[in-house]
């Protein structure tokens, strides 16, 4: 089989790239107005439908239209906790290795 042929059914994966939070807001405000379905406006900005998709339930969350997820503020306070949590965790482990290490030189 030629290298063409094997190539031809898989696609490269996309460059993961990032977007402000502007434009999040006029591409969720473009798919809430119902001009255009939310494929349509995937495919108009060159985006993933799953993209556009997460981008709307979050915003519907935000303004309190749902319910069965978090915030952005609940899901920044989440990030930041377990960021404490995890060098907490780690201060722990430091302190429990320096005492056994005392404990040691004492003996």
């Amino acid at each position: 089989m030629s290298i063409i042929m094997e190539s031809m059914g898989k696609k490269r994966p996309r460059p993961r790239r990032s977007f402000t939070p502007e434009f999040k807001a006029e591409i969720v405000e473009l798919c809430q107005r119902g001009d255009r379905t939310l494929r349509q406006v995937s495919q108009d900005f060159d985006l993933t439908e799953t993209a556009v998709r997460d981008w709307v339930k979050q915003a519907d969350l935000d303004a309190g239209a749902r319910t069965d997820g978090l915030t952005s503020s609940e899901r920044e306070e989440l990030a930041q906790l377990r960021r404490e949590n995890r060098r907490l965790r780690e201060d722990v482990d430091i302190l429990k290795r320096a005492t056994a290490f005392f404990a040691k030189e004492t003996r």
